[in-house]
């Protein structure tokens, strides 16, 4: 399955000290991680040993996703990814995602193909429903700059010919005292020592948001950004995410768990892994499961 080999590449190209030894094993990489994908049934492969790189498989198991980071210098880096959908034959189906997020002028309000993503490497995804089409909602982080960093909410669809589709009307602000126009997807950026929470809570059926401010009165300074104790949210609605202003002052439907508690678990160290442990739920474990 060539996992040895896409370890070993793995690992230079996130860890080597040198620019040059990053590339480098970049360039190994990408072809190894064809040769095993074109393997039959590599989908339910997963490749546990190779670190660095996100592997995150939606949760009707009909597609996974890679994604990872390669640092250039303190100033750049690249993000890459690919899609692998499944198939009835075990063949090789899927798209390479390319970051265009240098030439994108206005990545919030951006519908993007493949060759034009928002790069960024994801760490959780759901998926919605609404009249009868499926919605994959991605959570991500992107190395943004020297001192800050990005999370993203991103909403990935498939158009007629299975080609993925990230972006659309999704991100809506209708119920907001000050109106704002509806988005492609939604960012946060804070500093880059900041822990922030940006993740779809089960229990709450609703995106909770760190609200941010700049710890050094710099509003126009991102790297100052951290948490401020208070929160924002979505709630699926219609087709959207709908935004929340403050979700402490949002009714919750009976049953629900009550948010103070709730928080802290995801807040503390216990839940490090509790996204890892969501993603290896999504995971189809042998051949022959529901297509």
């Amino acid at each position: 399955m060539n996992e040895d080999s896409l370890k070993e590449r793995a690992g230079f190209m996130i860890l080597d000290s040198v620019a040059a030894g990053r590339l480098l094993a970049y360039k190994d990489f990408v072809p190894v991680l064809i040769r095993a994908l074109k393997i039959k049934n590599s989908f339910y492969y997963p490749f546990d040993s190779v670190q660095g790189i996100s592997k995150l498989y939606a949760p009707d198991s009909s597609f996974r996703i890679f994604t990872w980071y390669i640092e250039i210098d303190d100033y750049t880096g690249w993000q890459r990814g690919f899609i692998q959908q499944k198939t009835n034959d075990g063949s090789l189906k899927g798209n390479w995602l390319f970051d265009n997020s240098d030439y994108a002028e206005s990545p919030i309000n951006m519908v993007c193909s493949d060759s034009t993503w928002i790069g960024a490497v994801y760490y959780d995804i759901i998926k919605t429903e609404y009249k009868g089409k499926n919605f994959y909602t991605l959570f991500g982080i992107d190395r943004y700059a020297v001192r800050s960093d990005k999370k993203w909410i991103e909403v990935l669809t498939f158009d007629d010919k299975k080609r993925p589709v990230f972006g659309g009307p999704y991100f809506s602000f209708q119920e907001d005292s000050i109106k704002r126009p509806t988005q492609s997807r939604f960012e946060i950026e804070f500093k880059e020592e900041a822990r922030t929470l940006v993740d779809y809570i089960p229990d709450l059926k609703l995106i909770l948001v760190d609200h941010l401010i700049s710890e050094t009165d710099e509003p126009d300074n991102f790297s100052t950004y951290v948490p401020d104790g208070d929160y924002e949210g979505f709630k699926w609605q219609n087709g959207k995410w709908v935004h929340i202003d403050k979700v402490f002052n949002y009714k919750l439907e009976d049953g629900q768990a009550p948010i103070g508690d709730l928080l802290m678990d995801i807040k503390g160290k216990k839940d490090e892994n509790k996204l890892q442990l969501k993603s290896d739920s999504n995971k189809v474990k042998k051949p022959g499961g529901n297509n």
